[in-house]
C-alpha cells in the first residue's frame, strides 16, 4: 500500500480528531489543543491518506520544531488500525525527521507509553535510544513514559553511495 503525506491544516481537524480518540482512548488530546498545534508555526503536523483519497486520513502525525532550534519533539502520531503493520508509522516518522532536520534540529525527543512495545520498537529502529522514564504520565491509566532521544544524522550520512 501507498500513502500520499501532505501537510496537515485546519479543515483535517475532524478526521485528525476521529483518528486521535478511537487511538488514545482515555488519553486523546481535545480538538482545542490539536487545532493550536495545527495553526503553530513552529509545528509541521502531516497527513497520510490513499492516492485519490484525500479525505480518508490514515494516520497522521506532529513534530515542534522552531527553526533554528537544536530540539525537536514528536508531539503525537497515529496510524488507523486498518493501516498498521504496512510502514505507514515508518513513513510518517522518516517525515518528520527529515523535517525536523531541514528547521535545524539536531535532537529529537519523543514520549511513548511503556505499555507499547510495537512503537517502542518503531522508534528503536529508527536510531531513537532510550533516555529516561516519566512515572505515571498518561493519565488516567497511570502509564508510564518512556522519553526516547534521536541523535539526528546528517544528511551525508544518510546516503548510500552506488559505484
Amino acid at each position: 500500500m501507498t500513502w500520499q503525506l501532505r501537510r496537515a491544516h485546519e479543515a483535517d481537524l475532524e478526521a485528525i480528531m476521529h483518528l486521535e480518540t478511537i487511538t488514545f482512548v482515555h488519553d486523546a488530546w481535545s480538538p482545542t489543543m490539536m487545532a493550536r498545534d495545527l495553526g503553530d508555526p513552529a509545528c509541521f503536523y502531516l497527513v497520510a491518506f490513499p492516492p485519490d483519497e484525500p479525505s480518508a486520513v490514515e494516520g497522521y502525525a506532529g513534530l515542534l520544531a522552531p527553526r533554528g532550534a537544536v530540539e525537536g519533539d514528536i508531539q503525537t502520531i497515529a496510524v488507523a488500525e486498518s493501516a498498521r503493520g504496512r510502514g505507514l508509522g515508518r513513513t510518517l516518522m522518516q517525515a518528520l525527521i527529515n523535517e525536523a532536520r531541514k528547521r535545524g534540529a539536531r535532537l529529537i525527543f519523543l514520549e511513548v507509553r511503556a505499555d507499547n512495545p510495537g512503537a517502542q520498537r518503531l522508534y528503536e529502529r529508527l536510531g531513537f535510544i532510550e533516555v529516561g522514564v516519566r512515572r505515571g504520565y498518561y493519565q488516567p491509566d497511570n502509564v508510564d513514559a518512556i522519553v526516547m532521544r534521536l541523535d539526528i544524522p546528517e544528511l551525508e550520512s544518510m546516503l548510500v553511495e552506488t559505484s
